[in-house]
């Protein structure tokens, strides 16, 4: 049976006790804040494992489409599928790893023996090494599954390809353009699936941004975050975040281009931020502790480029509309930025710029919440 484990869907049915005596990490248990070059890395819990073949895709049903949050879901797809307890506790697992990993241990690797299908049908530099680099340093194996490997819903339906997939793997990675296909993959997989982005929402991407906010201003709830320009699925993904942790978020977009009614009333409706949808720049970025960018025409909108420039006129970054946020703000984007479009070289390059430990952050809340998903 061990020898089909890699095949089959996994469940957790205990915990296994960490040893209050040992000082060195071994593949399976890390001690109690065991310390290397200076860092303190508090003990990660580890599950005995027991293999089912059974499907579990019942459970992965359950999400914020019927507005339930639960802790044990299979899949990463919507930020708002789960509790603010569960993801905190993501933030926090992502703080640790991150420190483990800086530190120079190369022994925990719960990863081993572990396969990973990333299906991309919308390439990016980021996802891709991000996904791949940690799953690795962790000790799994991951498989670059690039649009013309599979040609997912034209040469292959998406429900045959979870089927298959979730038979090679334990988990799969997916970055699409449309929606759907994440929700039938994870539908008809027997194992996690994890959204690495969809036109309408990029979870993974707003998990790193809260942990590198967290690293910089100490907290996430109370903030101010400031989104400026086109209302999209960055927007979409803090919204749904909104709805789970409690901070203020503004998205400050021209007319006609605002986020998604229903997410921004799901989120209103959740009564726990504050929200604001505004079309005034200046007004909303006073008092931000987070002035958040992204580019005006994103992957698929190339061809209204210039229409969009033209539209977004006013909406732009600058080292003005920083200093209107006041001192204390801090400069995010989730790359690649368009300098020059909307955001400006000085911002990005300015000691308030914190979007290089942004991106780096995706590798590490990208790993914990596999670790979460996995059961470890």
């Amino acid at each position: 049976m061990a020898a089909i484990s890699a095949h089959c869907a996994i469940r957790s049915d205990g915990i296994a006790a960490l040893s209050a005596s040992s000082s060195s990490f071994s593949g399976e248990i890390l001690p109690k804040h065991s310390r290397f070059s200076g860092v303190s890395v508090p003990a990660f819990p580890v599950l005995r494992r027991s293999i089912s073949c059974q499907s579990s895709s019942a459970a992965s049903s359950v999400s914020s489409v019927n507005g339930k949050a639960n802790s044990e879901l299979k899949d990463f797809l919507h930020i708002n599928d789960f509790d603010k307890d569960t993801i905190l506790k993501i933030l926090d697992r992502a703080a640790e790893v991150k420190a483990l990993l800086k530190s120079g241990e190369n022994t925990y690797l719960p990863f081993k023996g572990k396969t990973m299908s990333m299906i991309f049908t919308k390439p990016s530099m980021r996802t891709r090494v991000s996904f791949e680099t940690g799953f690795s340093l962790l000790g799994g194996h991951a498989i670059y599954l690039g649009p013309n490997d599979i040609q997912m819903g034209k040469r292959e339906e998406t429900r045959d390809i979870a089927r298959v997939l979730c038979r090679y793997n334990d988990i799969i990675m997916a970055r699409v353009f449309a929606h759907q296909d994440i929700l039938d993959l994870a539908k008809y997989a027997t194992v996690p699936v994890v959204n690495g982005l969809t036109d309408y929402n990029h979870p993974c991407q707003i998990m790193a941004d809260a942990l590198t906010i967290i690293e910089h201003i100490g907290h996430l709830e109370g903030t101010k975050v400031v989104y400026v320009g086109d209302g999209n699925n960055i927007v979409h993904s803090w919204l749904l975040l909104a709805a789970v942790v409690p901070f203020h978020f503004v998205c400050a977009c021209p007319e006609g281009f605002e986020p998604d009614k229903e997410t921004v009333e799901k989120a209103r409706k959740a009564g726990i931020s504050k929200i604001e949808i505004t079309n005034d720049t200046k007004e909303a970025v006073q008092g931000a502790d987070v002035v958040y960018s992204d580019v005006w025409a994103s992957m698929g909108q190339k061809e209204e480029a210039e229409h969009r420039r033209k539209v977004f006129k006013g909406f732009q970054v600058d080292e003005a509309l920083m200093k209107l946020a006041g001192r204390k703000a801090y400069f995010m984007h989730c790359l690649p930025a368009e300098r020059g479009i909307e955001v400006t070289d000085g911002v990005i390059e300015a000691p308030y710029s914190i979007v290089f430990p942004q991106a780096e952050n995706r590798m590490h809340a990208q790993n914990a919440i596999m670790l979460h998903l996995l059961g470890f």
